[in-house]
């Protein structure tokens, strides 16, 4: 980090949004042009690799700094605990801290909120007792219990439901202006209170289901009915419904409309920043979690898998200490926790509780660092280091998927589909993905590996082949599973009774009396 280092951070998420509909990669649908004139001042990574295909499981690496299966936040275990997080590090460190979204993993139930000074959650979709709460202590009752998981199932069914009817009018768009509003507010009180922020914003406009602005979709996609496509993955996943190509290029044209919502939101919010002096004192990072398929492969939405729309994922990053233009080495969203650390000139590796892991700066994690990803020297690596000690992988982990999974298995059940156990629905996946090659190993089916750089959709096979930059990739994964425990070789089942509600205490059976699952 030079000395001439911004003293604040605005650190920018665009949840669900696939990088090949964005101007900064290519795309020329005129969804971003504020991207599209950030990217030219910023630094364009073109093989940014997500830590997971969705949402929780990523948030909670972009601030621990590890990976998946250290931090432990997935769907069997949707919190984050005995870690400090990259807020609390810099709260304690005397930042100003504030985090806003309209994404329901990120609340302090989850506790991804944990040491932020001033955060909300726009997410409207669901009451807000099931985030906190009486339910939300039953949820992890049971989540922590194998005779209770399939009262936890239950709990997921009727979030499936009441999000399938809550969320079918009003998008995510309609958020995000509030989300922008609060963001500037702070921004003024941090100023005037004389304090350095750090600012974290996640924007969920172009995740399913879409309902963009009408003014948008005017433009991006004229003449089309948003509530009369088909808005839930699962049901064209498991078979019980047909998309054909001119429904996916609707459903495309709603995607781009509500990026290009963003795309008018953040620009606005850079505008701002700009008119106010403030710009050039701000380090800003722009990333998606993960990005989404729509038909690639037979799926839709970003369940199942770990193709490149998912993994590979937008990331633009404005810093002095960066030299601009587009880079093609492989970075990690997991090395951004250390990239503000650095930035903000914070060591980190304290603990804020007792007996909490705390991952300290690592320049060699740092994109400001001039040794970033030189892991070969690194006394003591994490397992991405010890995977990749060239640092030319990134490594990406996929869990049971529970809510995606229970809401497949209704959605089957319904249209008389039987799901074969032995399939992608019910795998757990990891991955090493380099720049020319990626290894899939998957534990239900037969593993995939591609040569990226002559085979970028992903089409063909290479797995079990002689290809030696495919077998360089799978090697690098097989360390990182050595060091991450080993490889997975079965996924969870977790198949139990309802007899399981006799284990229950009295305050989580009112709570599922209530919702109308026992009598």
């Amino acid at each position: 980090m030079s000395n001439d280092s911004p003293e604040n951070v605005l650190f920018v998420v665009l949840d669900t949004v696939r990088k090949d509909r964005l101007g900064p990669y290519g795309y020329d649908g005129g969804t971003t042009p504020g991207l599209d004139e950030f990217a030219a001042e910023a630094t364009v990574f073109e093989n940014a690799v997500a830590p997971a295909p969705w949402t929780l499981p990523v948030h909670a690496s972009l601030f621990t700094g590890m990976y998946p299966h250290q931090h432990g936040a997935d769907q069997e275990n949707p919190y984050l605990e005995g870690a400090t997080t990259l807020a609390e590090t810099l709260s304690g460190a005397g930042y100003r801290t504030a985090c806003y979204s309209s994404n329901a993993w990120i609340t302090p139930y989850t506790h991804l909120t944990d040491g932020f000074d001033d955060q909300d959650n726009f997410f409207e979709v669901m009451p807000g007792d099931l985030l906190s709460g009486p339910l939300a202590k039953a949820w992890k009752t049971m989540n922590d219990s194998d005779a209770l998981r399939t009262v936890a199932d239950k709990l997921v069914s009727l979030g499936n439901v009441a999000h399938e009817y809550l969320a079918s009018g009003e998008g995510a768009d309609s958020k995000t202006p509030a989300v922008m509003d609060r963001t500037r507010e702070f921004i003024e009180a941090a100023d005037d209170d004389g304090d350095d922020w750090f600012t974290f914003i996640n924007l969920m406009d172009a995740h399913l289901p879409y309902h963009p602005p009408e003014e948008y979709v005017e433009e991006f996609a004229p003449g089309v009915d948003s509530t009369e496509v088909c808005q839930n993955s699962k049901e064209y996943n498991c078979g019980a419904r047909d998309i054909d190509d001119d429904e996916f290029d609707a459903i495309r044209g709603l995607y781009d409309a509500e990026i290009a919502h963003i795309d008018d939101q953040l620009t606005a919010l850079f505008d701002w920043l700009k008119d106010t002096g403030r710009w050039d004192d701000t380090a800003v990072v722009v990333c998606a979690d993960h990005g989404e398929l729509h038909g690639e492969h037979d799926l839709y939405g970003h369940e199942f898998s770990l193709y490149d729309p998912l993994v590979n994922v937008p990331l633009m990053v404005k810093h002095p200490d960066l030299d601009g233009g587009r880079r093609e080495d492989t970075v990690e969203l997991v090395d951004l926790y250390h990239t503000v650390l650095d930035a903000l000139g914070v060591d980190g590796g304290d603990p804020a509780s007792a007996g909490d892991a705390a991952v300290p700066r690592d320049s060699t994690r740092s994109l400001l660092s001039a040794d970033y990803r030189e892991f070969a020297g690194v006394d003591d690596p994490d397992p991405g280091q010890v995977g990749g000690p060239t640092g030319e992988y990134g490594f990406v982990e996929y869990s049971r998927p529970v809510v995606e999974l229970k809401q497949l298995e209704e959605k089957a059940s319904a249209a008389g589909i039987d799901l074969p156990e032995d399939s992608r629905f019910y795998s757990r996946m990891r991955a090493a993905r380099g720049a020319d090659a990626k290894y899939v190993r998957i534990d239900r089916i037969p593993d995939e590996a591609y040569r990226l750089d002559s085979d970028p959709g992903e089409t063909r096979n290479l797995a079990g082949g002689s290809d030696d930059r495919v077998a360089d990739a799978e090697a690098a994964l097989g360390e990182f599973e050595a060091e991450a425990g080993g490889a997975w070789t079965g996924a969870a089942d977790g198949d139990v009774t309802d007899d399981s509600l006799d284990e229950m205490d009295d305050e989580a059976k009112d709570r599922l009396r209530d919702l109308g699952y026992v009598e």
